[in-house]
């Protein structure tokens, strides 16, 4: 009895599935989806970085003579204006195809054949007119007229009329590319170049404090108070930092270098102001940093070396 039961409980729950899996699944709605708006809240960006003239966006006037220098000598943005003016010239022998052409034709010509051949003797035999003998030598003179105009019927100069104007177009955004690029990379090296020479600044400052060391450690050697171990090690020191120094100072030659090839002219030291890196630069991002974190006493009180001096005092 309990069988039969169980075998039609399964038999129901095997109609009811297949029935559900004959059933043609329907059709998803998405959701309608909302329009992100344009700007969010009720004020307005009008600052546009790319709307700013460069000289406006760099403050620094070494960095400005170079870029002024660069667009004047460098290499490629003359060739690609030179490549402007020949697509604009272009245009112009695309547009001169489909005008009518008239012009004028002059020439002169002189013509001397020999006395004892059959054509110089049929000459000398014959008159050019009556009573009157072939000149010798006999000259010719012509003057014509004439007149052209290609009937563009299969758009062949219109179309190549198109394909340079393109060009020309081209060329033209080709230029601004250059401009915009060459303008980075000389900006960026400039940079570049400053902060090397911050680094090199403050490596020099930590070979002085190394030496200030050593010379500590040998007195201390001298007095017993330490071992050679020591001022070996503080002489590798110095040494690591002579050679760090070095490499700053190739690392400078080779920006230098590159940026007299971004300006087109012979290698020659950069002009710049190493205290402007650090006034345009670093002061800012170290007067916003104490600002916002090291001015509250909630900060202080929750550093490690703070709570250290609190129960030190």
């Amino acid at each position: 009895m309990y069988k039969s039961h169980l075998n039609r409980y399964i038999l129901a729950i095997g109609i009811s599935a297949a029935a559900a899996g004959c059933k043609a699944p329907a059709i998803a709605t998405l959701p309608a989806s909302k329009a992100v708006p344009e700007f969010y809240g009720n004020t307005k960006d009008t600052v546009n970085v790319s709307n700013m003239p460069w000289k406006s966006f760099f403050k620094d006037q070494n960095l400005v003579a170079l870029i002024d220098t660069a667009l004047k000598n460098n290499q490629e943005l003359m060739v690609t204006l030179q490549e402007i003016e020949i697509a604009k010239n272009e245009i112009r022998i695309r547009k001169g195809a489909l005008l009518p052409t008239v012009g004028a034709r002059v020439g002169t010509g002189v013509e001397k054949v020999g006395r004892y051949t059959s054509q110089g003797a049929g000459d000398a035999s014959t008159d050019i007119a009556p009573g009157k003998e072939v000149p010798d030598p006999l000259t010719d003179l012509s003057l014509s007229a004439y007149a052209n105009w290609e009937v563009d019927i299969w758009k062949k100069l219109r179309n190549s009329k198109k394909a340079a104007v393109s060009r020309y177009l081209s060329s033209i955004e080709g230029k601004n590319f250059v401009l915009t690029n060459l303008i980075a990379e000389v900006a960026n090296s400039y940079y570049e170049l400053m902060a090397l020479d911050s680094q090199l600044e403050i490596v020099k400052q930590n070979i002085e404090l190394q030496k200030n060391a050593l010379e500590i450690v040998k007195v201390q050697k001298e007095a017993a108070r330490t071992t050679e171990l020591a001022v070996q090690k503080f002489q590798a020191e110095v040494l690591a930092s002579r050679s760090l120094e070095f490499d700053i100072l190739q690392q400078i030659r080779e920006t230098e270098n590159k940026i007299n090839l971004l300006l087109g002219r012979y290698p020659e030291p950069i002009k710049r102001d190493k205290v402007v890196f650090w006034i345009y630069y670093l002061r800012p991002l170290i007067r916003v940093f104490l600002h916002n974190c090291w001015r509250t006493d909630q900060i202080l009180s929750r550093r490690n070396w703070s709570l250290q001096l609190r129960n030190w005092t």
